[in-house]
C-alpha cells in the first residue's frame, strides 16, 4: 500500500483539514472503509473517519462512499478530513464583534483588522476564537460542540473581511471539502503599488515559505518547490501611484495575495512585511512623500478586505452569498487618492 499524505494549510499558520490519498494493496481482502483507513492513518480516530464518511468526503475510484462501504483489491481512496482539535484552552472574552449570519451550523463574522484569528504564539489571549466562545456562551442560536467553532478558513490578523465559522464538526467537516475542491467563491479588495498594465490577469506560481526569511511566502514559478497557487485579479481604479484591484482566489495559500501581487511587482499598500509600506512609485517631491506618510497613517496594515464569500450551506445544501462593505481606513485611503489624483492629473512617473 501507498500512503501521500498532502497537508494543506489555509491562510496563516497551519493546517485546518488534511487530504490522505490511500491505494488498497492487490491482496486487501474485504473490511470497512472506516476500519480500514483507521488501521492505516496515523493519529486518526475511527468517528473522525465516520464524521468525513458522512459529510460525503470520503472518494473510491471517484465516487463518494459510506463508511460502511468494503474496501477492494487497488481501490483508491481519497479522504479529507479536518485536524484535531490543537491542545490550546480558549477561554472566554468579551471582545466586539460583527456578526453578519448565524443559524445552527455556521457564524460568519466581519473580521476588523487587527484580530489575531485564532490563539498561537505570541496571541494566546485576545483573540476571535476568544470572543466567539464568549458570544456562544451568551447566544441562544443553536448548540456549539466545543464552545468557541470550528475554523474553516482564516484571514491574517490585519486583513479585515467576511471569515466563516462552523458550528459542528461534521459541518466544519462538509465546509473543509468546498476549500478543498475550491468551490468556494471569495473575493478580496486591494489596493496596490504602482499602475498595474493589464486591466484583468491571472498570477499564478507555486508559493513556499522563503528559503531566506521563515516568516514571509515566496512566490517559486518553476514550481520546484510551495504548492501551487492561483489568483485572478481585476483592476476597479487606476491612480497612476497605485491601483485599486479586485482578487480572486482559487487557491488559498499562506499570504497568497500579498506574496502574489509582490511577484508582481506590486506590493499591497503599507504591507510593512512585503515591502508595501515604503514609497514604491511617485515623485520625491515633499507634499507628495507627506501625502503618502498621511496614507500611512489612516491606514496602519495592509489595504486588503475580505469582500465577498460565497458557499452551499453544509446542512440546508442552498447556495449563501454575503458582501462586506469596505471598512473605515480603506475607504480613506482611496478618498485621499481620488483627491489627489483629481488635483494632479498629468502628473504620473
Amino acid at each position: 500500500m501507498s500512503i501521500e499524505d498532502i497537508k494543506e494549510p489555509e491562510e496563516e499558520t497551519f493546517a485546518l483539514y488534511e487530504h490522505h490519498n490511500v491505494t488498497a494493496d492487490a491482496g486487501q481482502g474485504p473490511l470497512r472503509i472506516d476500519k480500514f483507513l483507521f488501521n492505516k492513518l496515523i493519529n486518526i480516530s475511527r468517528n473522525k473517519v465516520q464524521q468525513a464518511a458522512k459529510a460525503g468526503n470520503i472518494i473510491v475510484n471517484g465516487t463518494s462512499v459510506k463508511s460502511n462501504y468494503k474496501v477492494r483489491p487497488l481501490d483508491v481512496i481519497s479522504v479529507v478530513m479536518t485536524y484535531p482539535p490543537r491542545d490550546v484552552e480558549i477561554l472566554p472574552e468579551n471582545i466586539p464583534l460583527n456578526i453578519v449570519y448565524e443559524d445552527n451550523d455556521i457564524i460568519l463574522v466581519n473580521k476588523q483588522p487587527g484580530l489575531v484569528v485564532h490563539p498561537g504564539y505570541a496571541n494566546y489571549t485576545g483573540t476571535l476564537l476568544n470572543g466567539l466562545a464568549y458570544h456562544f456562551a451568551n447566544s441562544k442560536k443553536g448548540k456549539v460542540e466545543n464552545g468557541f467553532g470550528y475554523l474553516v478558513h482564516r484571514i491574517d490578523k490585519d486583513t479585515s473581511g467576511l471569515l466563516m465559522i462552523a458550528k459542528n464538526e461534521l459541518a466544519q467537516t462538509k465546509l473543509a471539502k468546498q476549500f478543498f475542491d475550491h468551490t468556494v467563491d471569495r473575493a478580496y479588495e486591494a489596493l496596490v503599488w504602482k499602475d498595474i498594465q493589464q486591466d484583468e490577469g491571472v498570477i499564478e506560481g507555486n508559493i513556499g515559505r522563503s528559503l531566506k526569511d521563515r516568516r514571509v511566502m515566496t512566490v517559486f514559478p518553476n514550481g520546484e518547490y510551495g504548492k501551487e497557487a492561483i489568483s485572478h485579479y481585476k483592476v476597479l481604479r487606476r491612480y497612476g501611484y497605485v491601483t485599486h484591484v479586485e482578487c480572486k482566489l482559487e487557491t488559498g495559500r499562506t499570504h497568497q495575495i500579498r506574496a502574489h501581487f509582490t511577484y508582481l511587482g506590486h506590493p499591497l499598500f503599507n504591507d510593512k512585511t512585503y515591502g508595501g509600506d515604503k514609497i514604491l512609485k511617485g515623485t520625491t517631491f515633499t507634499k507628495y512623500k507627506q501625502f503618502v506618510h498621511n496614507c500611512f497613517k489612516v491606514i496602519s496594515r495592509q489595504a486588503l478586505h475580505a469582500r465577498s464569500l460565497g458557499f452551499i450551506h453544509p446542512t440546508t445544501g442552498k447556495n449563501m452569498s454575503f458582501i462586506s462593505d469596505l471598512p473605515v481606513d480603506m475607504k480613506e485611503v482611496l478618498e485621499k487618492w481620488e483627491v489627489y489624483l483629481s488635483n494632479r492629473p498629468d502628473e504620473y512617473d
